[in-house]
């Protein structure tokens, strides 16, 4: 929205600063900040009332967890919150990535807060049907992916990139949504099975989300494309102001849930914020650079597929708990170091990742 002002810095020169992406990404770091730094208590006292006792709690899993009992979830509509009012507030409303990411950000958060819903009510771990959910999930993946497809750049604005290759892509045709949609779907379901431990899930996404806005940055600048021999997409740029908002509404959230925590992000949360970091890496052609740089969550979703895969053929586990953050609990690790670790693990991907800007 303020970036509007600039139409008027012929007559006020200052206002050309509003034209400046690196600006607007900073404003809205800040803004989706103190919006959820201040407004968290009310939100968490407000959703303390009306959940009663909270998140269910697995009584299957570490014995630590137990404490954790009547603790408020749908933290992520705080997330959300910021991070809209924020992106709104700073982000260019004319450019169609913009309002790509919102959608699917939006509906995967939808998704999410009705499982989050039903669970809390029900004080049951089984939420919202998996087939419907999945199925939903996909409808909203493939229309964004289509939307991506028809602003894209001609000529590979259906293609497939791989990394450590210069300008060639897999040509998809109408099969680009469709396949893209998996990244998206993948992303967002990832990021919610990492979603177990205080403060484990929003740090590598604020880490992944700081890595994009980079990458979207200069995919969106021709002259540092071009240098880097990655696909130029005009518009990209102004992703890096939602990812901007996302660290923003992240460090704001993490005041909260840092252990012990006041509240859980629960599926609102997870699943949007995947659902977002994985349309970017679509719309800016890095789709397998996010399975680099969110390799975490596709260990985590890859603890679950191989646990419940083995078991069912064999009926042995292969973890004493997954997804995979519970086995090192199980094995004898506090949560601080399962969730610093992980971290840890995180900025080291995320360095790869951005390591395959430059190896082309």
């Amino acid at each position: 929205m303020l970036v509007w002002l600039a139409d008027f810095a012929g007559a006020f020169p200052i206002l050309n600063v509003f034209r400046y992406i690196t600006f607007r990404a900073g404003g809205a770091t800040a803004t989706a900040l103190l919006f959820v730094f201040f407004f968290g208590p009310a939100a968490i006292s407000w959703l303390r009332l009306k959940q009663g006792k909270g998140q269910p709690i697995r009584t299957d899993g570490p014995e630590s967890h137990l404490a954790k009992r009547g603790t408020p979830t749908m933290g992520g509509l705080m997330i959300m919150s910021g991070l809209f009012a924020a992106v709104l507030l700073w982000g260019n409303l004319r450019n169609p990535y913009v309002w790509i990411v919102l959608f699917v950000t939006a509906s995967f958060g939808a998704i999410g807060f009705y499982d989050d819903f039903l669970k809390v009510t029900k004080q049951s771990h089984k939420g919202f049907s998996g087939k419907a959910r999945l199925s939903i999930e996909v409808v909203v993946a493939v229309v964004a992916c289509y939307f991506v497809m028809r602003v894209g750049p001609t000529g590979i604005s259906s293609g497939f990139a791989l990394p450590f290759v210069k300008e060639w892509v897999i040509p998809l045709g109408l099969l680009f949504p469709l396949v893209t949609a998996f990244v998206v779907v993948g992303a967002g379901n990832a990021v919610n099975l990492t979603d177990g431990l205080d403060g484990l899930a929003i740090v590598p996404v604020m880490i992944a989300a700081a890595t994009f806005g980079f990458i979207s940055y200069l995919a969106g600048n021709l002259v540092f494309a071009n240098y880097l021999y990655i696909h130029h997409v005009p518009g990209a740029g102004e992703l890096s102001v939602i990812c901007g908002a996302v660290i923003g509404a992240g460090l704001g959230f993490l005041w909260f849930n840092a252990p012990p925590a006041q509240i859980f992000m629960g599926d609102t949360g997870s699943l949007g914020l995947g659902g977002l970091l994985g349309v970017i890496a679509v719309a800016t052609k890095n789709e397998i650079v996010l399975a680099i740089v969110g390799g975490l969550f596709v260990i985590e979703a890859l603890s679950v597929i191989i646990q419940v895969a083995v078991y069912k053929r064999t009926g042995k586990r292969v973890f004493l708990m997954a997804p995979i953050h519970h086995h090192f609990e199980k094995l004898g690790w506090t949560e601080p170091q399962v969730v610093i670790r992980f971290w840890i693990i995180s900025v080291v991907l995320a360095l790869v990742g951005l390591a395959t800007m430059k190896l082309r």
